[in-house]
């Protein structure tokens, strides 16, 4: 632990600022600037872990302000969230992509911190994530799970975020071994310029591909996974969400891979298409006839339909890369989180 020394001010690192527990006194004395950290909760009928994420956050990080986003629930929530000293709002529509979407353009910050409000991530280790994503100048910071007990992380979850981190992982690129955390800190800069378009529990998925698509600089840190309170029920299906997040990653390889798709999909078409007309040639060849016209037929069609494929993943190939390009000028217009240590003010 890194502590202030009051007798001799020094220069300031997001180490020492944000894991020595500074005030904004302390921090002002010895002329730091004084990043603004939010810590966002989405929850949905989180009574029973609330209160308690709600504590340990705002003891690991004194200075943040804590924002629960309340979406619909029916035990107490938002109530027990504002006893406990959280900004609550409401969001109305049912899912967490729409929550995250309303969180990212409602709160204005220099850091966000984002945690399940389940009471399974280790709020202690925020100060280490956030003085990563600060020294390092990082974009985003996921908290990989490590289960501490063999109750904490279900198999059929476990199984499920292997394989489809795996996927993303030969798609997208080999960065992450936790694709599907629901802890993460990110830099303003990522968050004003991300466009959320996922409505559910795949929005973890979307956050992800954005970062490796537009090449941010990101990083993972180990943390501690823990058991649900007691009573406390997982909103996760793990069919119907697996699915749903499967689909995710298929409809954006969709937009961010189309030539791999269409591709992909056109040389199937093409091998279907040779395996299915080389007998009619060769009896062409031999006979100097087309018995099967059918098959002919079929044959040509497959062809002229998997060049077809092709081409149009080249042609949307090229329009992605112009959307890439937007996305990443609009990224670009948003200052690094280097510039939080900066010493002019007008450079945040």
């Amino acid at each position: 632990m890194i502590t202030a020394q009051a007798q001799t001010p020094r220069a300031w690192t997001a180490t020492a600022g944000v894991e020595a527990g500074w005030t904004k006194a302390e921090e002002a004395k010895a002329g730091a600037p004084q990043p603004r950290i939010a810590v966002l909760l989405p929850a949905y009928n989180e009574a029973l872990a609330i209160g308690p994420v709600i504590d340990a956050f705002r003891a690991a990080l004194p200075g943040a302000t804590i924002y629960v986003y309340d979406n619909n629930s029916k035990d107490g929530t938002g109530d027990i969230a504002r006893a406990h000293g959280a900004v609550v709002r409401i969001e109305r529509r049912q899912g967490k992509g729409y929550v995250v979407r309303r969180m990212f353009a409602d709160v204005d910050a220099d850091i966000y911190v984002m945690c399940d409000a389940d009471a399974t991530y280790d709020a202690a280790a925020a100060p280490e994530l956030v003085a990563r994503l600060l020294d390092d100048g990082l974009d985003m910071v996921v908290g990989a799970r490590s289960a501490i007990s063999d109750t904490a992380y279900r198999p059929a979850h476990a199984f499920g975020n292997w394989m489809l981190t795996g996927i993303v992982r030969v798609i997208f690129g080999n960065t992450f071994t936790d694709m599907l955390s629901g802890y993460r800190v990110f830099s303003r800069r990522f968050v004003k310029s991300f466009p959320i378009t996922s409505q559910g529990f795949e929005i973890e998925t979307e956050l992800t591909i954005h970062s490796l698509e537009l090449q941010m600089p990101v990083d993972e840190v180990r943390t501690r996974f823990t058991d649900r309170p007691e009573g406390s029920l997982s909103k996760l299906s793990t069919v119907r969400d697996g699915f749903r997040i499967l689909g995710t990653i298929i409809g954006l390889l969709k937009l961010e891979r189309p030539f791999h798709l269409f591709g992909i999909a056109g040389a199937l078409l093409m091998l279907l298409s040779i395996a299915a007309g080389s007998p009619v040639v060769a009896e062409f060849v031999r006979t100097g006839l087309v018995p099967r016209l059918p098959t002919a037929v079929l044959a040509t069609g497959l062809m002229i339909i998997g060049w077809f494929s092709v081409f149009s993943g080249l042609i949307l190939d090229s329009v992605t890369r112009a959307r890439q390009e937007v996305k990443r000028l609009r990224y670009l217009e948003l200052a690094g989180v280097h510039a939080l240590t900066e010493a002019d003010p007008a450079s945040r």
